[in-house]
């Protein structure tokens, strides 16, 4: 590589790991350099005889996913999503996430360029599994969640993954538009903020997709599994709520460890109720694999605080996502106590 891209790549490592080892800064380089290195334009993985027909066929729709991004969702028309790799694992990354035994806040990780976040990635599973158990050591509850694809934030042409590229097509669509969506607004020090914002892009995007080039078994199979998402995420955000109540009332250690445990337990019995609701529907049971704890409840909070206020402003503009994303913009100046009015005033 040239010293140039050697040199961006150093700082993107700086950008994820802040004040990290060396270890973790030469993992996020050889990381990403390899994802990279991996990476070859998309037409050029179609044309060639060693890929499976699926695959072909899956990148030929991508193409057309990445064009209606830009044309119907006003997102950056650049190189990402434009190229194609092979990983050989089933994620890109690993999300470490750290919440206090009696806290449902994020620990917060602060990289030079991108700020503080609620997580710490990882290239390599050990490595982040390692991180967690060292986390665990020091008293936190933790949660490790792989991740099928992440943004570079513009920095960096990002590529269409084999971690996702053979999901259900409203999914692969689903993850373009929300890692594209980081490209339009990001903020710092605001994992919340970010993450709501691109979730909202991405509800909007495959609605709008799937009314153009989907079938209606796939409209009813993505209203389905939406309307599952909501419900276990409303589940999460409402324990999320009792938990907090209940560390802020005066109390013992042990009488909390009690309660907490408690608490846990009947939050996995609602959840059962839910799956049988579903007619046995498992697909989040990953979540819980882990064992219940603060993390989790601190990891779906991450992603989803704000969808509903950045809903109510898309409804706004009548769907207009270029004044939708003025409107982020104005609100990404404002200080965090100020946002955070303003998107609780917008939330129904």
């Amino acid at each position: 590589m040239s010293p140039p891209r050697v040199l961006m790549l150093l700082a993107m490592a700086v950008a994820l790991s802040g004040c990290a080892s060396a270890a973790y800064y030469l993992q996020a380089v050889q990381g990403h350099a390899e994802l990279m290195r991996r990476a070859v334009p998309i037409e050029e993985a179609i044309a060639s005889n060693g890929s499976a027909p699926a695959l072909r066929a899956r990148l030929a729709r991508v193409l057309a996913i990445r064009s209606f991004a830009s044309r119907e969702l006003a997102l950056p028309d650049n190189g990402s999503y434009r190229t194609y790799a092979d990983l050989g694992r089933p994620f890109a990354v690993w999300n470490v996430f750290a919440a206090g035994e009696f806290s449902v806040r994020p620990k917060e990780s602060c990289f030079l360029f991108a700020g503080c976040v609620s997580y710490r990635g990882f290239y390599d599973e050990q490595q982040a599994k390692r991180h967690a158990e060292a986390l665990k050591g020091e008293g936190y509850d933790v949660f490790v969640g792989g991740v099928p694809a992440y943004s570079t934030l513009g920095w960096f042409d990002d590529p269409v993954l084999s971690s996702f590229v053979h999901y259900p097509e409203p999914e692969v669509a689903r993850i373009i538009f929300h890692e594209l969506a980081h490209q339009v607004v990001y903020v710092r020090d605001d994992t919340s903020f970010n993450e709501s914002f691109a979730v909202a892009v991405e509800q909007q995007g495959v609605q709008r997709w799937l009314a153009l080039e989907g079938s209606e078994e796939q409209r009813l199979v993505w209203s389905t599994l939406l309307s599952r998402r909501e419900q276990f995420v409303d589940l999460i955000t409402r324990y999320r709520e009792r938990f907090e109540h209940f560390y802020a009332q005066p109390a013992g250690d042990e009488q909390k460890r009690a309660g907490k445990k408690a608490l846990f337990e009947e939050m996995r019995r609602d959840y059962e109720a839910l799956k049988a609701q579903w007619g046995g529907f498992a697909g989040y049971d990953r979540f819980l694999a882990q064992g219940p704890n603060n993390a989790l409840l601190a990891s779906v909070a991450a992603y989803t605080e704000w969808v509903p206020a950045f809903r109510a402003l898309i409804e706004q503009h009548r769907g207009d996502m270029n004044a939708f994303y003025g409107e982020a913009r104005k609100l990404a100046k404002l200080d965090k106590r100020q946002r955070n009015s303003v998107l609780s005033a917008l939330a129904p």
